[in-house]
This record gives structure tokens, sequence and C-alpha cells, in this order.
């Protein structure tokens, strides 16, 4: 990770923690490389998940690393999720790594998973909201004193003005937990109208990530992600995608892409693309 803030505690006591990759502001370049060598030798293979908001100095320092250790090991995956949904992410991955997979596999997966969070704010206005498409008529609407808005990011980016005959946004048809995070924004929006429609099976808090505020543009907001809070889950999801060996760098993998050299997978010949949910469209899966 990227930031300490975006480490949620885990979720039992097999889940391990993450380690955090640090800006080069605050840790000189040797620093940076004895730490990753370190990691390498403990773990045997590295998984780097980070926003696309990070500032440009620290993903050129993570790729310096990387090509100066000359280790086809370490794994840079850049998630366009907000900031509670790549903490979920990163959690997620934790989980998944003290299961049978190879590392190649736990890398791929999180483009798999990115697809079963479900991240999105309350916010009390769209004026500076730069990741998520809004209309020229919902930037109006926000200059309106006391106006709040439901945005979810992903993996279906919507938006909608919160009323009084407001619709709830469009959520997972599975069963899933949600995770919150408060801001300077008073609204149980969140707790009262979108967790009911949801129908979620259970509600956790988590601290604002600090980068929250610049992602969605305002700091008056309520982040939340629905997730998959089951292991059992999690691991069946991701056995039932088929492996294949990366072309480039022989490491295993799901999807159409390695997590590792980000080399995509080789169409077969003689064979129409992949129609999976890493390929196209909003996933599938039965509500538990």
């Amino acid at each position: 990770m990227t930031s300490a803030d975006l480490v949620l505690p885990p979720t039992d006591q097999q889940t391990p923690t993450a380690a955090v990759f640090q800006s080069p502001a605050t840790q000189p370049l040797d620093a940076a490389l004895t730490e990753m060598h370190v990691l390498l030798e403990q773990h045997g293979h590295v998984i780097v998940v980070y926003p696309s908001s990070v500032p440009p100095a620290l993903e050129q320092r993570m790729y310096a690393v990387r090509a100066m250790l000359e280790s086809d090991r370490i794994a840079l995956l850049k998630s366009d999720l907000p900031p509670l949904g790549i903490a979920v992410l990163v959690r997620q991955l934790r989980q998944l790594s003290i299961c049978d997979f190879s590392a190649g596999v736990v890398a791929s997966a999180a483009r798999l998973l990115a697809h079963y969070i479900y991240a999105g704010a309350v916010l009390n206005s769209v004026t500076k909201l730069d990741r998520v498409a809004v209309s020229l008529k919902s930037h109006a609407k926000s200059w309106v004193p006391g106006s709040q808005f439901a945005v979810l990011a992903g993996p279906t980016p919507q938006l909608l003005k919160i009323g009084q005959n407001s619709t709830p946004l469009s959520g997972p048809e599975f069963g899933t937990q949600l995770l919150l995070a408060k801001g300077q924004l008073q609204t149980d929006w969140v707790t009262g109208t979108l967790a009911p429609a949801w129908q979620v099976q259970g509600l956790q808090e988590a601290a604002l990530p600090s980068d929250s505020p610049r992602w969605w543009g305002t700091g008056k907001l309520v982040e939340f992600a629905a997730f998959l809070p089951d292991i059992s889950v999690l691991y069946q999801l991701v056995a039932s995608v088929r492996r294949a060996k990366c072309h480039w760098c022989a490491m295993e993998l799901i999807g159409d892409r390695c997590g590792f050299c980000s080399s995509p997978l080789p169409e077969p010949e003689n064979q129409s693309p992949a129609t999976g949910v890493l390929n196209q469209g909003t996933p599938a899966h039965p509500r538990s």
C-alpha cells in the first residue's frame, strides 16, 4: 500500500497485515530499496496496490525500485477505485494471500475483485468531482444550499441528487457488508436509505482515508463501499476462473492480463474473445 490509512484491520487472526510503500519525501531511495529487498526475502513476492491518484513522484519511485532490484517478483497494480474501495480490495487480497493460490493468481485477481466492490460517497457538492462523469445539470444543482449527492464510482458509475423521492443507487445483487467512513458531512442517508435498499448483511465503520477529500473533490462527504466479506466466497470466485501461464514472465494468472508484468494473454487462434467478468459488463452473482 501507499498509505497507512488504507490498511484496514484484519478480518480474523489469520489475515496478514500490509506493508506501506512510502513516498520519496519521507524515505530515501536506498532505504526503499532495502525495505523492498527484505520483503522479497521474507515473502518471495510483493504485490503493491496503489490508487491512480497517487502523486507521479511516488509512482516513479515504485517503478524505479523494481527496476533497480531487477526483480520480476514485484507486481505494481494501479486501481481506479476510490480510497475506501482500494482499502477493501487490499484487505481481500490479504485474505487470499494465505490461501493455496500462487502469487500470480492473487495479483491478477485484483481486477476481478474490483468488479464486486460497490464504492461511492455522499457529497455536498460535485463541482470539483472529476473522477466520475457528472452532468452540467448536476453541477448546477450543487450550487443550491443544502444539496447532497449520492455518487457510485464503480463498478458502474451513477449519480443522483438526494431528495424526498430519490431512488437509491443500483446496488449489488449478492450479499454484501457495507464499510462506512465519515467526513465533514452530516447525513444518515447511507445507513437509513442505502443500506436497507441494498440489503446489506452488516455495517462497519472506518476512518476516512486522508486522500478521500482530494479524490472526491470535497471534504464534506461520507464514503462507503459494499463488498464480499466471506473468504470462502472470495476463494470460490477466484478459483472458478480459468488459469493460464503468462507467455512473457511465466507467472500464473487469471483473466486476460498478468498481474506482474501486465502482459495481455494472447487470444487463442480461431477462438472468440472471452466474455467473462474481466472483459465486459457488470458481473452477476447470486444473493447469498
